[in-house]
C-alpha cells in the first residue's frame, strides 16, 4: 500500500534540491520514496491547512520540502513540492508556509 502515488516538483523546489550537496539531496530523495509507503510523521507531517512538510535530518541540517495534495485524479494521487528550506528555528516559518499555500493557489488555477 502506498498513501500516495507520485511527487511533483514545483521550480522552485527543483532549485532548492539543485543547489543542496549531493549526499544530503541523495538522503532527501530516499526519504521521499520512503513516505510514499510509510505513514510516519517524521518524514512527512501537517503544517497548517492543505500544506504539508517532507522532513529530512542529515548532517546536522534540517532539510524540509513544502507541499500539498492534488487528489482531482481518482487513481493517482499526487503531492506536489512548492520549495524547500533548511530549518534554522524549531518551527517553519509563517512566512514558508504562506509561499507555499500562494503557489498552491496558483497551482490549482494553472489547472483549470
Amino acid at each position: 500500500m502506498h498513501y500516495f502515488d507520485k511527487i511533483e516538483f514545483c521550480k522552485e523546489a527543483e532549485d532548492f534540491m539543485d543547489n543542496l550537496d549531493a549526499k544530503t539531496r541523495e538522503k532527501v530523495y530516499f526519504n521521499l520514496r520512503k513516505a510514499k509507503y510509510i505513514r510516519d510523521k517524521a518524514l512527512f507531517k501537517p503544517l497548517e491547512g492543505e500544506i504539508w512538510e517532507f522532513r529530512t535530518i542529515y548532517s546536522r541540517k534540517k532539510v524540509r520540502l513544502l507541499a500539498f495534495w492534488d487528489k482531482r485524479n481518482k487513481k493517482n494521487t499526487l503531492v506536489i513540492a512548492t520549495h524547500g528550506i533548511i530549518k534554522k528555528q524549531s518551527k517553519v516559518p509563517q512566512k514558508e508556509i504562506d509561499r507555499a499555500k500562494q503557489i498552491r493557489t496558483e497551482y490549482f488555477k494553472s489547472k483549470k
